[in-house]
């Protein structure tokens, strides 16, 4: 079992996105459908290759939005390491992926932001997987199909029930 999707939507993305001043209903349900396709709506902290949290972030990727996006944007910089813990950020960054739900919102949605391109509709849910198969997922194995099917498997059908 992982996280509701209306909560993580509208108590996690929501509000991490108004605290970046990035809010937009595109976003919130990239970000949405993304964490449905990465991690199950979290049903998953740890994946393979070392990925973390809801996003299924690697330490790697992590590494390079500090060093090569973030490191030109002190003020954005600060901002979102205001949403880390105060000391385990420093001795463990990366597990902050898996134990901050508004950290890992925000660096998923840097992977994004830091390509600088329009993102499709909310409602464009296959323009919705390309823009995250081009932008944010580098395994092979994650097809468009697939992210479309567990959109409406855990997001859709939580909507139904609510």
């Amino acid at each position: 079992m992982g996280i509701c999707p209306n909560e993580l939507q509208n108590l996690v993305i929501r509000p991490t996105l108004q605290y970046l001043d990035e809010f937009s209903e595109n976003a919130e349900t990239l970000l949405v459908a993304t964490a449905a396709m990465e991690s199950g709506m979290g049903f998953r902290l740890k994946g393979d290759r070392k990925r973390l949290g809801v996003f299924q972030i690697s330490p790697q990727s992590h590494q390079r939005i500090w060093d090569h996006y973030l490191a030109k944007d002190p003020d954005l910089a600060s901002k979102i390491r205001g949403l880390a813990s105060q000391r385990e950020f420093l001795c463990h960054p990366h597990a902050e992926l898996a134990t901050n739900l508004s950290y890992n919102t925000a660096i998923a949605w840097m992977i994004y932001r830091r390509k600088g391109q329009p993102l499709p509709d909310s409602t464009d849910l296959k323009g919705i997987a390309k823009y995250w198969r081009r932008h944010f997922h580098s395994r092979p194995q994650g097809s468009i199909e697939d992210f479309v099917r567990c959109y409406q498997t855990l997001v859709c059908a939580d909507k139904k029930a609510a």
